[in-house]
């Protein structure tokens, strides 16, 4: 359920019996992307990995965007079971259980029962705290763009102030002030890196990917950029609708720290060591 939506597979996780077993799934839910990471994952693969085959073979270059898209999606999923397994020998240590589902006796489907309960269960618990983040953290990122000083905006301050660490991680201060910005939602991430990058006081909307592709070449990315960003997509800071479900689900802040320090520890690290890799191939 978090290929949809992590705060919905936090929630799903109600099904597993064992407490230990259901906050080990809770806690390794953000490693998989969910729907509002793929349009920059997929956005960042067309432009830097399609786009340098392009001009040569056209299918060739929509293959390994494709591949390359699957390959960090499967690098996620790879992450959940190693930082499981890490987890079930040390904080959460116990003895594994076994899972029945019985299936139960077939009736005739309740579809406005089903319906009613759905939307009432689940829908509307997502959606009031999507909206009750989503509206304060829009009010904040315009006041950012938009009160400055000596000339600069606070959210070139921020990026400034952030850019010596992101670029140990490969990335920039625009970059990284847009991921941590982007908490309320993922999907605004790449529109507020297009805003810091085009000095607008608005999240900016660009639809044609050679566009996008222009503005960030311009501003300095290149491949390694790329790879730094599709990996950090992955491996980041649930969103707050998710660290808020967290919470609900787990009732303790502690759980909901660890959630969000998993994740980001292993993206800054992995980031770190792709630059440091990088950086060594050039040189010689």
């Amino acid at each position: 359920m978090g290929f949809g939506c992590n705060a919905c597979g936090v929630t799903g996780c109600r099904i597993i019996d064992s407490p230990r077993e259901r906050m080990i799934a809770i806690l390794t839910n953000n490693l998989v992307p969910c729907n509002g990471r793929f349009p920059l994952l997929i956005s960042i693969a067309t432009i830097f990995i399609a786009g340098a085959y392009a001009g040569r073979n056209g299918f060739l270059a929509s293959v390994l965007s494709t591949m390359a898209v699957i390959i960090v999606i499967v690098f996620g999923i790879f992450l959940t079971l190693v930082i499981s397994k890490i987890l079930s020998n040390t904080i959460l240590k116990g003895i594994p259980s076994s899972m029945v589902l019985e299936l139960p006796p077939y009736r005739k489907p309740q579809f406005g029962k089903i319906l009613v309960r759905s939307i009432l269960d689940r829908t509307l618990f997502v959606l009031v705290r999507a909206i009750a983040v989503a509206a304060p953290a829009g009010l904040v990122i315009w006041l950012l763009a938009n009160i400055g000083i000596n000339g600069n905006s606070l959210l070139s301050i921020i990026a400034n102030f952030l850019n010596p660490f992101a670029q140990l991680m490969g990335l920039d201060g625009y970059i990284l002030t847009a991921f941590i910005l982007g908490m309320p939602a993922n999907e605004i991430v790449l529109p507020i890196i297009l805003m810091c990058y085009l000095k607008g006081g608005t999240l900016v909307n660009i639809e044609d990917t050679i566009s996008i592709g222009q503005i960030l070449i311009h501003n300095g990315w290149n491949m390694l950029t790329a790879i730094n960003v599709m990996l950090f997509t992955i491996l980041h800071f649930p969103c707050t609708t998710t660290l808020l479900t967290i919470k609900k689900e787990s009732g303790s802040w502690k759980w909901t720290g660890l959630a969000f320090a998993i994740p980001t520890i292993c993206g800054i690290i992995l980031c770190m060591c792709t630059t440091f890799v990088y950086n060594i191939i050039n040189v010689l």
